[in-house]
């Protein structure tokens, strides 16, 4: 029963795909939404605090009722997120490149629509808001399987998008929101859909995207952690270093942008090295330092391991390292890290220079919160995920990211000889 509707499923978005949407109707749909977000506000609330009665009711872990909980200014964010997709440029059908060879050939390089997209994901309603309208705005169909935990609000939230897209006789099958609870259904769209979905988004944990990054048949987008590090180099400013590491660290634990690794200059370390920590141990955050940091350190400390400089602890933990030089840095990062943000501090503009060709993260930052490390600040209107993969998209996946191109070859009759 469940395959024989995931295949329905599948079906109903290849059969959407083939519909040809202009600018004006993508974005009166995305409107539409809005004003249906906003009239049924109490109506999404009171399905929320129905996932969140049961959350606490199965002792979920205190991160993820965290992120599942709406409020009045969530559902606004939700909303101001919609807007921002809707003055977006349309990604698709545009001409990136245009040239005219020899032999009467015109080719022309155009964007168009990546297919289905299929999103896996855990926890945050505002997720199949953020997707629905993405994938939407860039011409993809896209299904949804959301985790237990949300079920309530994620499904009236899509059904409030399809009810825009219905209203202005678009395909409804645009969005579709799997409703079957079973964890064979990840299975059977991990393995059995390959002939409907085009590309798989995980957005959750590791062992979730650990388990579709290896089970899959369908090509994949996403990353498996976020170990993210600030570095502050021995030509780093002490207020900038000061502010900035604070809030990479402590602004929200529980996001992928978090800064999880603190590395710090041995010479910089007895000058404002320890006010750097203070301040994070003051506000309730765990230090775990090597032998150079415990030796220097004035406050409460924890002896590291190796074990933790691969951790990503997604709470007010830090793992704290010195290195001798900006190399050794360089070389930790790309040894440690997931390729998903890192961050310099440092006046000298050489060495930010050296560090953000080195370092092999899908963003590389200087003087700036890895907290930055989201599609909305990047003025994408919103994210599908971060992507640390090498292969077509890196870094937020906006609308943009989630077309692919075609080549137009056009002539006068010409032939090869």
């Amino acid at each position: 029963m469940i395959k024989n509707e995931l295949i329905k499923i599948g079906k109903n978005s290849r059969k959407a795909l083939e519909a040809q949407l202009n600018t004006k109707k993508k974005d009166q749909v995305l409107k539409d939404f809005c004003k249906l977000i906003e009239k049924n506000k109490n109506l999404i609330l009171l399905q929320n605090k129905k996932d969140v009665k049961i959350a606490y009711q199965k002792k979920l872990k205190d991160n993820l009722i965290r992120r599942l909980i709406l409020n009045d200014k969530k559902i606004l964010d939700i909303i101001n997120s919609v807007k921002s997709i809707i003055r977006l440029k349309d990604p698709t059908n545009n001409i990136l490149e245009k040239w005219k060879r020899p032999n009467g050939l015109i080719i022309s390089k155009v964007s168009i629509p990546i297919g289905v997209i299929g999103i896996i994901y855990e926890s945050r309603p505002n997720v199949t808001s953020d997707v629905s309208s993405l994938c939407f705005k860039s011409g993809n169909p896209v299904i949804l399987k959301g985790g237990s935990e949300a079920f309530y609000s994620n499904l009236i939230i899509s059904k409030l998008f399809r009810k825009s897209l219905k209203k202005n006789k678009v395909n409804e099958n645009f969005v579709q929101f799997i409703k079957f609870k079973n964890r064979r259904v990840v299975d059977l769209l991990l393995t059995k859909m390959n002939k409907f979905v085009d590309v798989l988004i995980p957005r959750g944990g590791k062992s979730l995207v650990q388990k579709i990054q290896k089970s899959s048949s369908i090509p994949t987008i996403g990353h498996l952690e976020g170990v993210c590090h600030s570095y502050v180099d021995k030509d780093a400013n002490s207020k900038i270093a000061k502010k900035v590491i604070y809030n990479a660290k402590l602004r929200n634990t529980a996001i992928c942008g978090a800064t999880e690794t603190i590395l710090l200059h041995e010479k910089i370390i007895k000058k404002f090295g320890n006010s750097i920590l203070k301040k994070l141990e003051e506000n309730g955050c765990k230090i775990i330092g090597d032998k150079n940091i415990i030796k220097h350190y004035n406050g409460k400390i924890h002896k590291a391991t190796n074990k933790d400089w691969s951790k990503e602890y997604l709470s007010s933990v830090v793992s704290v390292k010195s290195v001798k030089n900006l190399e050794e840095a360089i070389n930790h990062i790309n040894k440690y890290g997931t390729m998903h943000t890192d961050c310099i501090i440092t006046q000298n503009q050489n060495s930010a220079q050296k560090f953000l060709k080195k370092v092999k993260s899908s963003i590389a930052m200087h003087n700036t919160s890895t907290q930055f490390a989201d599609g909305g600040e990047f003025g994408f209107g919103a994210e599908i995920g971060i992507s640390t993969g090498k292969i077509h998209a890196r870094g937020p996946i906006g609308c943009e990211q989630l077309t692919t191109f075609k080549y137009i070859v056009e002539s006068n009759g010409s032939i090869r000889d």
